[in-house]
C-alpha cells in the first residue's frame, strides 16, 4: 500500500499533465487553421457558417462564433474535458465538448471539403474558359467584282430568244394557244342513240344475227315464281355440278365492272356487265371463239350502278348510272333509248313498281326518289320525292307486294309504302337501325320477300324477317364475313338466288378466290372456287333465274361463269 501523500502527489500531477497538453493543443490548433481559413474566399466561408449554424441549431447547446474556432478533435483531448469540466475554457474549443463523434467528424469532412474547393480556384478557371469560348466575329471580307472590261466581247445569245429578227426588229409576239382538255368521258347527248358496238363492225353479220337473237328470246318468258322451293339437299348437289373453265371466262369491260345481269332465256347464255366507264358489255357464250361473242356499248358516260332485264320483255336492258340518265336498250331495233334523263341528279338504283315495267321508282345519291311512267311522253319523272335518308344507294320493291319498297341509306335501312309518298319529307313505315357502319345494299327475298338480307361495311350479312310488315321487322341471323373491298374493289352486295329464296350469293375476299354461298340460318352451304380461272375477286355477282349459271364480275372487266355441265 502506498501512503496517502503519495496518491495525492500523483492526482496533482496528472492534472498538471492533462492541462499543459491542452494548452498544446489548443495553440497548435489556432496554428494550423488559421492562415488556411484566411485563404478561403468570402463565399466559402459563408457556406461553412452556415453549415456550422446548422449544427448550432442541432446541438442547442454551444455557439459557433468564427471559422477560425472550428477544431478537429483527438482523442487526448476528448479525454481531458471529460475530466476537467470545472475549468476555465476558452472560446472555439470547449463548445465541441458535448458534440457527437458524428457530428464532429461531418464537420470535419466540411472544412476539408472547403479547403479543397478553395485551392481548385473554380472561379479564376470559369473566368479565364468565358474568355477562350468567346466567338471572334471574323473581319467583314467583300468579294471584289472584277471590272468588265469595254471592248470584251459578251456571250453571243440567239436571236429567236431575244425574240428580234437577224436585223435587229422585235418580232410581234406569238398569240396565245389555249388547249383543249380532253375528257375521257364525254357526255352523251340526249335522245336515243344507235346501238353500235366499239368492239366490232356494225355490217358484221354475227351482229345481225346477234340482234335477231334478241328478238327471237323476247317472245319467250320465264315464269320462275311458279316454281317450287327444292331442298336444300338438292340445292347442294346441282350446285357441286357447277364448274368454271378458260371458255366461261373473258374480258367483257375495259374498266371494273359495277353491276351484273343474267338474261332470263333457257336457250342460250347471255350475260350483261355494266361498267364504271359507262359501258355495257354483252357475252353471248354460245360463240365459239368466245371473243366473238361480246359486244361492247357506251350508253352512258359514268358508272353503270344497275342493270335489269325487263320482266315484260326481256329483249329490253335498263342500264342506270351516275350521270342521271336511265336508257333501255332495246335489241329488237339496235337502238338505247333514253327514259329518264336529270343532269343536276346522281342515280345509285331503281326498280319495277308494276309488273309490266311501266313504272320505275329511282333512287338518287342526295337522298331523294323519282317516280318515272314510262307510258308517259318525255324524259322527266312525274314525282320528285324527297326523304329523311342523306343518300340512297339501293331501292328494291317487294315481290308480292308492290306497293311496298325498302331503301338502304348510309346508316339506316328504311320501309316505304310507295302510295303514301308525296313531294314533302316523307317518314318511313318502318326503319332498321341495327347497322354500325355504312351499308352497301338491302334486298327483299325474290319469291315472297318474307326475308331481307343486307350488306354492311362492318363485316357482317344481317337477315330480317319482312313477313309481317306493318310491325317491327325482326332481326333473325347475323353472318360474319369480311365486306371490306378497298377503294379499288367494287363493295360487296349479298344476292338472293332466284331460284332458292332461302339462300344468298356474296363474293368473298378469302384466299383462293371463291363466290360463297349461305343459308338465311347463317350455315355455310357451298363455296364456288376456280383455281386459275378465278384468281380475282368478284365483287357483283347474278344468278340465273331458272337455270344453274352464276356469273361473276371482277375489277378488270372479266366475267367468270360457273355453271352446270348440263346448261350446256
Amino acid at each position: 500500500k502506498r501512503p496517502k501523500s503519495l496518491l495525492d502527489k500523483n492526482s496533482n500531477s496528472e492534472v498538471t499533465c492533462k492541462k499543459s497538453k491542452k494548452a498544446e493543443i489548443k495553440k497548435s490548433c489556432r496554428r494550423l487553421l488559421t492562415p488556411k481559413m484566411e485563404a478561403t474566399s468570402s463565399k466559402e466561408e459563408s457556406t461553412l457558417q452556415k453549415s456550422s449554424l446548422d449544427v448550432h441549431a442541432e446541438s442547442n447547446k454551444w455557439q459557433y462564433k468564427s471559422p477560425s474556432d472550428t477544431v478537429v478533435l483527438s482523442p487526448d483531448t476528448e479525454s481531458s474535458q471529460e475530466g476537467d469540466s470545472d475549468e476555465d475554457t476558452t472560446p472555439g474549443l470547449d463548445d465541441f465538448s458535448e458534440l457527437s463523434p458524428y457530428e464532429r467528424k461531418r464537420l470535419k469532412n466540411i472544412s476539408e471539403n472547403a479547403n479543397f474547393f478553395a485551392s481548385l480556384q473554380l472561379s479564376e478557371s470559369a473566368a479565364r474558359f468565358r474568355e477562350m469560348i468567346k466567338k471572334r466575329q471574323p473581319p467583314e471580307s467583300k468579294r471584289k467584282k472584277p471590272k468588265k472590261k469595254e471592248n470584251e466581247t459578251g456571250c453571243r445569245r440567239s436571236m429567236r430568244l431575244l425574240k428580234v429578227d437577224p436585223s435587229g426588229v422585235p418580232l410581234p409576239a406569238a398569240p396565245i394557244q389555249t388547249v383543249l382538255e380532253v375528257d375521257e368521258n364525254p357526255l352523251i347527248p340526249p335522245g336515243p342513240l344507235e346501238m353500235t358496238p366499239e368492239n366490232q363492225d356494225d355490217d358484221n353479220a354475227l351482229f345481225k344475227g346477234f340482234l335477231q337473237t334478241w328478238a327471237e328470246m323476247s317472245k319467250t318468258r320465264s315464269k320462275n315464281t311458279e316454281k317450287e322451293l327444292s331442298s336444300i339437299k338438292s340445292y347442294k348437289v346441282h350446285l357441286n355440278g357447277m364448274v368454271i373453265s378458260e371458255d366461261t371466262v373473258c374480258k367483257v369491260t375495259r374498266g371494273s365492272i359495277s353491276s351484273m345481269a343474267i338474261h332470263p332465256s333457257e336457250m342460250r347464255t347471255l350475260v350483261a356487265a355494266g361498267a364504271k366507264s359507262g359501258q355495257v358489255g354483252l357475252w353471248d357464250l354460245t360463240h365459239q371463239p368466245k371473243e366473238d361473242g361480246v359486244y361492247l356499248f357506251q350508253p352512258h358516260s359514268q358508272p353503270v350502278s344497275c342493270l335489269y332485264f325487263s320482266p315484260a320483255n326481256p329483249a329490253h336492258l335498263l342500264s342506270l348510272s351516275y350521270d342521271g340518265t336511265l336508257r333501255c336498250g332495246d335489241f329488237s331495233r339496235a337502238v338505247f333509248e333514253e327514259v329518264y334523263r336529270e343532269e343536276t341528279r346522281s342515280f345509285s338504283s331503281f326498280d319495277f313498281l308494276t309488273e309490266d315495267a311501266s313504272t320505275l321508282i329511282v333512287g338518287h345519291w342526295d337522298g331523294s326518289m323519282s317516280l318515272v311512267d314510262r307510258r308517259t311522253p318525255g324524259t322527266s319523272c312525274e314525282k320528285l320525292i324527297k326523304t329523311s335518308l342523306s343518300k340512297i344507294r339501293t331501292v328494291h320493291v317487294h315481290p308480292v307486294q308492290r306497293q311496298y319498297l325498302i331503301t338502304a341509306g348510309l346508316r339506316d335501312i328504311h320501309v316505304y309504302d310507295a302510295r303514301c309518298l308525296n313531294l314533302s319529307r316523307n317518314q318511313p313505315l318502318i326503319s332498321l337501325t341495327e347497322h354500325t357502319k355504312s351499308i352497301a345494299s338491302a334486298y327483299f327475298s325474290p319469291l315472297t320477300g318474307n326475308r331481307v338480307v343486307t350488306t354492311c361495311a362492318d363485316c357482317k350479312l344481317r337477315i330480317f324477317d319482312s313477313s309481317c310488315i306493318s310491325s317491327k321487322i325482326p332481326l333473325l341471323t347475323t353472318i360474319r364475313h369480311n365486306t371490306i373491298t378497298g377503294r379499288w374493289l367494287t363493295r360487296f352486295q349479298a344476292v338472293w338466288d332466284p331460284k332458292q329464296e332461302d339462300c344468298i350469293v356474296v363474293g368473298s375476299m378469302a384466299q383462293p378466290r371463291r363466290v360463297e354461298v349461305f343459308h338465311e340460318t347463317g350455315k355455310w352451304v357451298h363455296s364456288f372456287l376456280g383455281g386459275e380461272c378465278l384468281a380475282s375477286v368478284c365483287s357483283i355477282n347474278a344468278m340465273h333465274p331458272t337455270r344453274y349459271i352464276l356469273a361473276g364480275g371482277n375489277s378488270s372487266g372479266r366475267v367468270h361463269v360457273f355453271m352446270n355441265e348440263s346448261c350446256g
